[in-house]
């Protein structure tokens, strides 16, 4: 039950509307929840939602965006559609659907427990580049009549500007997401290059002075305040690491800071990198925790601040479409690598980035290496002593 038709002028300026409401911003998330307000108005639909594919494959559904739903009904729902029954017909065929009665379609597959009663359904995908993005789902047009030709054709209409707006959406996301990461970069390489050295300095030359001070509370004096810098200097390295780190305060393990470093840059990627930990069973120098591997402080400082740095760097200048991070971590060593199907190394790039992540390797007597992959794309290896 699926066609198109042309739109009567007045529903034409409806949609054209609709297409404005949805452009106007640029939050992302704001963008998807407008477009299912915009196609449930133009079709008078009392339920509307937007089913984002699940780009990685693991799911259908990455993402569920449902409007008209009171809070009482939602709080009822046992789980959201997995993109099964009428909803895996639109994301294995995406071509609009249209039904007069969900439950009389054998492509049905029912509802979710707790579920409101759903009859009329009107799906369209929606593209971005070609691509799809996912689907618009509207259901119960109201006075129960079926949605018509003219509502198909207004819903896909309203889904072709929607993929524009979501792209652009996309790009400022990214973008403000790299001015982000390279501000916290900016921050922390004046910290640790000007403010730390400054500090340090200070310090040193307290305690140079420091043998030349016959009064003994002038040189206790002078002991403290070098305590003191040097608990300052300590501060301020942490502070450098939660700059470069977005992990949850209460997460004790590497892998789930690592996953959260990884989230964090998935808005600037455009894609979820895929993150795997693996602990080798030998000897107890790495230590495990129900959580995962447990290493030093400082060696896990290091591996979230590397990986944050490695991400960006796929970001800025790989454009690349998928990065695997794996972290192996045995009795004697945890080594990071990072693989990218990007367009490899450029001759004559910047490597002030590839630098720092060799210094903070070599401070701890470990090393990082970047190679080319055959077929293209780029393998990052940075590791570091344990025990």
């Amino acid at each position: 039950m699926s066609g198109t038709t042309d739109l009567p002028d007045a529903v034409g300026q409806r949609v054209l509307d609709a297409v404005v409401a949805v452009t106007s911003d640029l939050d992302l998330d704001q963008v998807l929840r407008r477009i299912v307000r915009a196609a449930m108005d133009l079709t008078g639909a009392r339920y509307g939602a937007l089913g984002v594919l699940d780009a990685s494959g693991r799911e259908r559904l990455a993402q569920f965006i449902p409007l008209g739903l009171s809070d009482d009904e939602v709080a009822a729902i046992d789980h959201w559609p997995h993109g099964e029954g009428l909803l895996g017909e639109l994301i294995d065929h995406p071509e609009p659907i249209r039904v007069h009665e969900i439950a009389d379609d054998v492509r049905s597959a029912g509802f979710p427990e707790g579920h409101p009663p759903m009859h009329t359904f009107l799906g369209v995908p929606v593209r971005v580049r070609e691509t799809v993005f996912g689907n618009l789902y509207l259901t119960d047009k109201t006075g129960r009549t079926a949605f018509t030709a003219q509502d198909e054709a207004a819903v896909v209409a309203l889904a072709a500007a929607a993929g524009v707006a979501i792209e652009n959406a996309r790009l400022y996301g990214r973008a403000k997401q790299v001015g982000v990461l390279e501000d916290r970069d900016r921050i922390a390489r004046d910290l640790h290059d000007v403010v730390i050295q400054r500090l340090f300095a200070s310090a040193m030359s307290l305690m140079s002075v420091q043998p030349l001070v016959a009064d003994p509370a002038a040189r206790s004096r002078i002991e403290e305040t070098v305590a003191d810098l040097d608990e300052t200097i300590r501060q301020i390295r942490s502070t450098i690491f939660a700059l470069h780190t977005a992990a949850d305060p209460d997460a004790p393990s590497i892998e789930d800071r690592l996953r959260a470093q990884a989230a964090a840059a998935t808005t600037v990627l455009g894609f979820a990198p895929d993150v795997e930990v693996e602990v080798a069973s030998e000897g107890t120098g790495a230590g495990v925790t129900d959580g995962g591997p447990h290493m030093p402080a400082e060696i896990a400082d290091q591996l979230v601040v590397v990986l944050g740095e490695a991400l960006t760097n796929v970001a800025r200048h790989a454009g690349a479409s998928a990065v695997a991070v794996h972290l192996g971590v045995t009795a004697h060593e945890a080594r990071l690598a990072v693989t990218d199907d990007g367009v490899g190394i450029r001759e004559g790039g910047r490597r002030s980035g590839l630098r720092n992540m060799g210094a903070r390797a070599s401070a701890l007597g470990g090393g990082c290496t970047v190679v080319a992959v055959p077929g293209g794309g780029t393998r990052l290896e940075w590791w570091a002593p344990l025990g």
